[in-house]
Parts: C-alpha cells; structure tokens; sequence
C-alpha cells in the first residue's frame, strides 16, 4: 500500500486497491490476516492466484517481523495509518529496513522507484 500507485495484476485488482487506498487514507483501520484478504479478494478465485501461495504467508511473516525490528511493531489490531506512521513507514521503506518481504517480488523495482522519488506517485495520502 506504500507504493500503490495505480498497478497491479488486473484491472479489477487495481480498482480494488484504489478504493482501499483510498480507504486507509481516510483514517479506516487495518487488520492483518492469515490468508487471502480484500486486497487480494479480486485475485482469489482465479486459478493460480498467488495470493494463495505459501510465498504469500511468508512474506507476510517477514514484513511483520520487519516492522518489529524497526521498532513499528503492530500491537494494536486493527490500527489506523495517520500522518505520523504514514512517514515512519516510508522513511523505513525507502531505506530498506522494512522490506524484507519484498525479496523476489514482481514489483521490487517499481516499488524502489516510487520510494526514490519520496512516494510522489503513490496512491496514499493521509489526511
């Protein structure tokens, strides 16, 4: 959600994400899950979906374990993204303390180029 910036797998996908981007801006809450979720709801039941994969919970785990060690531990479920965590998250991302997960993903370099340019393209805004 970082770096959303308008791409994704599918055209439904991406709309999907907008809207829950736009959400989260908005001040709605967050809950991780285990498994499949709304961002990958669009995804789910197309066949080789890799929301699916074990890939998938693995990185999962490395993002949460990323988040602790970087002292943005998520105690609290669900919790908002104000302004103030907003920036920490981006100044952890774009030095690459939190991005353990993003190993071998598809989106790696056009994430590295959302963060580079101070998320200028991205899709978030806080209020």
């Amino acid at each position: 959600m970082l770096t959303f910036a308008g791409e994704g797998y599918t055209p439904e996908f991406v709309a999907n994400f907008a809207a829950i981007v736009r959400r989260i801006g908005a001040g709605e809450a967050i809950d991780l899950i285990d498994g499949s979720d709304d961002v990958c709801a669009p995804l789910a039941g197309s066949d080789g979906a890799h929301c699916a994969n074990a890939s998938v919970a693995r990185r999962d785990r490395l993002a949460l374990l990323a988040l602790a060690e970087a002292g943005l531990p998520v105690t609290e479920r669900p919790f908002a993204i104000d302004a103030a965590r907003l920036a920490a998250l981006r100044a952890r991302f774009a030095d690459g303390s939190i991005r353990a997960a993003c190993r071998g993903c598809a989106w790696f370099d056009l994430c590295t180029t959302i963060a580079s340019d101070s998320f200028a393209r991205s899709a978030l805004i806080t209020p």
